[in-house]
């Protein structure tokens, strides 16, 4: 399984929010190149930014930050945050970002999703996120009816090549993965799926990985790196173990 570091970018810095809350930004590093570069030091192997302006705004923001985690991680980054058309998903892979992370049309313009996904094959990743089952979109600012397993389940053939699912309610907490509803999104497509929203000790990527569930890639880690609630190379060994 891998581990990805996260990068949440707001006004340029490295932030995490608590449950998807723009007020509640708590910034960890005001230079998210520099973030990068820890984390390569760290022995990550890729690592998971999220433009959160530019999930807002319906399209990225923090350019300049993105551009400094890619020259000086050397690591593939995966990026999300309002990412909403072919033509960015084409700017940000022509950048050199490995896998784009598209969240909103996923729901709202399906099609595109499984366009980009036979175009770019394998680095076109969908983020389902998730409040009590139902997928929020927008930056996680508007709800739908669209329950997390049949988001996963449409998304079978598209191209894809994986999925992250995310308990809003539980991100930034570090009260858990919500297992039960990883298992049920990996259970509901043959797209590999990682983990997110809630890793808060070793205890929790342990809980994951004893799930034993063939589908299931990884996980995503944020606070809890940045705040020393668990250590990185205890957290990688637990991983690749």
């Amino acid at each position: 399984m891998i581990l990805f570091p996260a990068i949440d970018l707001k006004g340029g810095k490295c932030v995490r929010l608590l449950r998807g809350d723009m007020a509640s930004a708590t910034v960890f590093n005001d230079d998210p190149g520099q973030q990068a570069q820890l984390f390569a030091a760290q022995g990550f192997s890729w690592i998971h930014v999220v433009d959160l302006d530019g999930a807002f705004a319906g399209s990225s923001v923090n350019t300049d930050a993105i551009r400094g985690v890619l020259s000086m991680s050397g690591l593939p980054v995966q990026l999300g945050g309002g990412i909403r058309s072919l033509a960015a998903i084409e700017h940000w892979l022509g950048l050199g970002v490995n896998r784009v992370i598209l969240g909103t049309i996923a729901v709202t313009e399906p099609a595109l999703v499984h366009e980009a996904g036979r175009l770019f094959p394998g680095r076109v990743v969908v983020g389902i996120d998730a409040r009590e089952g139902r997928v929020a979109i927008q930056g996680w600012g508007a709800g739908t009816d669209v329950t997390a397993v049949e988001l996963a389940r449409r998304l079978s053939d598209a191209g894809i090549g994986a999925i992250i699912y995310t308990d809003i309610a539980r991100d930034g907490t570090g009260l858990g993965l919500n297992l039960h509803e990883t298992a049920l999104v990996a259970e509901a497509s043959p797209v590999p799926v990682i983990a997110s929203g809630g890793v808060g000790s070793l205890a929790d990527l342990e809980a994951l990985k004893a799930l034993n569930h063939p589908n299931i890639a990884g996980a995503v880690c944020g606070r809890a790196l940045y705040d020393g609630r668990l250590d990185a190379r205890a957290a990688l060994a637990a991983m690749e173990a």
